[in-house]
């Protein structure tokens, strides 16, 4: 490996590794969701496919407390939303969203979505995120509006055209509602939607202070290619990671 190298992602020989590796990481990610603030209520999702059974993914019970989340309180959830193993209730929203994203998006593993406080603010705008700083440049042409809020998603139908909107993309902009993000990972997902949230506040602070400089399409485009990619969305969530098994190893039961 070349110094300038970054460790790559793990592979399983054996899905029964895999499924744990991803479950781990989705129990990661609820309860760093949970640390940054991201909890409202009984509000927000984050999916995983399981690696066996595609059309199947795993969730959080719904009502369930970010930060009480372990990998045996996660759910197994059918493409009809049965309950296929776990204890608890499924967000219908929560299928309503995710189901179609994952039906669409074959290459997304991972999908995140929470009522984040930034990410609701800039939802109320209907605006995409602007090239402001080298991280904000991750979304750069590769996120979208979905401009059309008609209350509580409880039905597959908006599930599919909130699918539809994102197309290719790495992100999208649930106008008046908030965040929504995907990745080839659980720890993609959850990195974009951090540094998602992250970018909304520092776009909502700059825009209160005057008319921020923002970078050049052609070098925004470029630094695009430099820090939006899986592979540095999945490595940034690494230091995360490590941090919440350190501080918080429960979750790992």
């Amino acid at each position: 490996m070349s110094k300038f190298e970054f460790p790559t992602p793990p592979v399983f020989e054996r899905v029964e590794d895999e499924r744990l590796h991803r479950k781990q990481r989705l129990a990661a990610a609820f309860r760093l969701f949970a640390r940054y603030g991201f909890d409202e209520g009984i509000a927000g999702h984050i999916t995983v496919r399981d690696p066996e059974f595609a059309d199947h993914f795993w969730v959080n019970p719904f009502g369930m407390y970010f930060g009480h989340i372990r990998v045996s309180d996660l759910l197994l959830v059918s493409s009809e939303g049965d309950v296929i193993k776990g204890n608890g209730f499924v967000n219908e929203a929560a299928f309503c969203i995710h189901a179609p994203v994952h039906a669409a998006r074959p290459d997304v593993v991972a999908a995140a979505h929470s009522h984040s406080t930034y990410g609701k603010l800039w939802s109320a705008f209907g605006r995409l995120l602007d090239p402001l700083t080298q991280d904000a440049c991750a979304f750069y042409e590769d996120h979208a509006v979905f401009n059309d809020y008609t209350g509580v998603v409880l039905k597959t139908s908006e599930g599919e055209r909130i699918a539809s909107t994102l197309g290719d993309r790495k992100a999208l902009i649930l106008q008046n509602h908030g965040l929504l993000t995907v990745g080839h990972t659980v720890d993609e997902a959850a990195w974009w939607f951090i540094t998602m949230e992250r970018s909304c506040q520092v776009q909502v602070m700059a825009e209160s202070i005057g008319n921020p400089h923002k970078i050049a399409p052609d070098v925004a485009r470029l630094t695009q290619t430099q820090v939006g990619t899986p592979h540095l969305g999945w490595f940034c969530f690494q230091p995360l990671y490590d941090k919440i098994v350190r501080e918080e190893p429960d979750f790992l039961d």
